[in-house]
């Protein structure tokens, strides 16, 4: 079938007037979606910016806290293995046999020079070297004093032997 026209003529009228409103509200509808979603794109940008400056100042945080934890079990291990240390040198110190002694003795000084030594162990020392000594009074001189002239010896060529020789005797005989 081919079609036919319409028998009745068809009228067409134009409104010279103002458009209705709601005419009006249909040709914004793309710019009202165009700014809702420019509006959304804003808070979610901004809402970023937020969550990853507040996930920096944590990393941070957990960073700081994290440095201070290995340094203070840093610290307290070195302590843990100075006051082994200080055991044995006390143990050796307190020994019948007078080169261990004189070994403890010595580690004792060394022990008592670290950083790691505190007031309460520096009068353990004390307490230990008076015990040592037999000096219940104590020796106004000092721990480091006695262990420079009893071990003068190590360092400064002094008495080795039992009679009385040095190496720099030793060396005269053998000079002349």
């Amino acid at each position: 079938m081919t079609p036919a026209p319409s028998p009745t003529p068809l009228d067409v009228v134009v409104h010279s007037g103002p458009a209705d409103w709601w005419v009006i509200l249909a040709g914004l509808g793309p710019l009202a979606v165009l700014v809702a979603a420019l509006l959304a794109f804003y808070i979610n940008w901004h809402t970023l910016k937020q969550r990853t400056a507040a996930d920096k100042t944590a990393l941070d945080q957990k960073r700081e806290a994290d440095a201070q934890a290995l340094q203070q079990k840093t610290e307290a291990d070195s302590r843990a293995e100075w006051w082994r240390r200080t055991q044995w040198a006390l143990d050796r110190a307190l020994d019948e046999d007078e080169g261990t002694k004189a070994l403890g003795l010595a580690t004792l000084e060394v022990l008592a020079r670290s950083d790691l030594a505190r007031t309460e162990e520096l009068e353990l020392f004390d307490i230990a070297w008076k015990n040592v000594s037999g000096d219940d009074n104590g020796d106004e001189n000092g721990p480091e004093d006695r262990l420079d002239r009893e071990f003068m010896f190590v360092d400064s060529g002094g008495i080795i032997s039992e009679n009385g020789t040095t190496d720099e005797d030793k060396i005269k005989e053998a000079g002349q």
